[in-house]
């Protein structure tokens, strides 16, 4: 793979210094509020939606963080809030020790190609007007990577790096197909040499062959290049795969974060309990005895009036009443795992 497209870019540009000893990546206690209805998003009248409410997660050079939780819970508005498509309505956004949550667009420049997405979507997330040379080259000449008689062999390089036709940089979008549309998003978002990329769902659009070229892909940037990733997805057997730590959202909060092979052996929340028993296990496709599941009660609560307390509460075979006029902090409870739970425990051994 060639490394050479993470030399040095061309022109002097304001640089993130590098701090030891302190996290890539911080979010302390973030909350982002919608407000429904007229007057803005947090003016006039209507109900005011708390779809992210004091989350907290942590992420270090070369780690990879997965998100996981129902439809709902904040996974898609907590990776804006960190790339900074949102401003948050409380909290601090740490990169680098350095707080971004509420920096201007100008402020915020420096810290836009370090911090890069890939969307769900690869269909509507290419312009169809470009070809993908000009898709590529437009994050190269906005960051000044490299100089502009240099644009198409540092197109070429990236094209090569994820997988595809170097030549064929004077395609349009419409003449590839959806894994490949998705490594020229990858392309775009490597080509300002990131050291965070968040993978917003990025597989949920593909077939499930490649869907396992795509994440061979995104493994293989990450151990050559040393890119720390925030990974969304709905299959959990892609996250533990893929990540290295898991952080688990219900209703915008964080209620279990851990090692990933911790947090999926023995689950202390439980609803990560109930989320991890609905997987499919490939083990009773196998012939193995089927393992109980964790079936829940009732609907997902509205964001816009959530639960006193816990917010899992409603739903949780282990409320109690202290569940409900108390809200549960995340705190440890293994040396590497963090539950917001007032009873946590591992499920029973079957």
């Amino acid at each position: 793979m060639n490394s050479g497209i993470f030399a040095p870019s061309h022109r002097r540009r304001t640089e993130i210094p590098r701090r030891r000893g302190i996290p890539l990546l911080e979010l302390n206690d973030v909350s982002m509020h919608f407000a429904t209805g007229g007057g803005g998003r947090l003016r006039g009248g209507g109900n005011t939606v708390k779809a992210v409410d004091g989350v907290s997660l942590t992420l270090r050079e070369g780690q990879t963080l997965g998100l996981v939780g129902e439809s709902g819970c904040g996974k898609s508005t907590t990776a804006r809030l960190i790339a900074r498509l949102l401003e948050p309505t409380a909290g601090e956004i740490l990169y680098q020790g350095a707080d971004i949550a509420h920096l201007s667009q100008r402020e915020l420049r420096p810290y836009r190609r370090e911090i890069q997405l890939i969307f769900q979507d690869p269909y509507s997330s290419l312009n169809p007007r470009h070809t993908v040379g000009t898709i590529i080259a437009t994050a190269l000449r906005t960051h000044r990577i490299v100089p502009r008689r240099r644009e198409l062999i540092r197109v070429q390089e990236l094209l090569e790096v994820v997988g595809l036709n170097p030549e064929h940089y004077n395609r349009y979008p419409h003449e590839f197909s959806g894994g490949q549309r998705q490594r020229i998003g990858i392309a775009r978002a490597l080509a300002v040499r990131p050291k965070v990329i968040i993978a917003d769902e990025p597989l949920s659009a593909l077939d499930v062959s490649i869907q396992a070229q795509v994440v061979n892909l995104l493994e293989k940037l990450r151990r050559e290049f040393g890119i720390a990733f925030v990974f969304i997805a709905h299959d959990l057997g892609i996250v533990r795969h893929f990540c290295d730590r898991v952080a688990v959202m219900y209703l915008g909060k964080v209620v279990e974060e851990g090692n990933r092979d911790e947090l999926y052996g023995q689950p202390h929340h439980p609803y990560a309990q109930a989320l991890l028993s609905a997987a499919p296990d490939l083990a009773v496709v196998r012939g193995a005895a089927p393992q109980g599941r964790i079936r829940l009660v009732g609907d997902v609560p509205s964001p816009v009036d959530p639960p006193s307390g816990c917010r899992f509460r409603t739903r949780c075979w282990k409320a109690k009443e202290v569940c409900a006029t108390t809200r549960p902090p995340l705190r440890p409870t293994t040396r590497t795992q963090y539950t917001a739970c007032h009873f946590p425990e591992p499920p029973a051994p079957r």
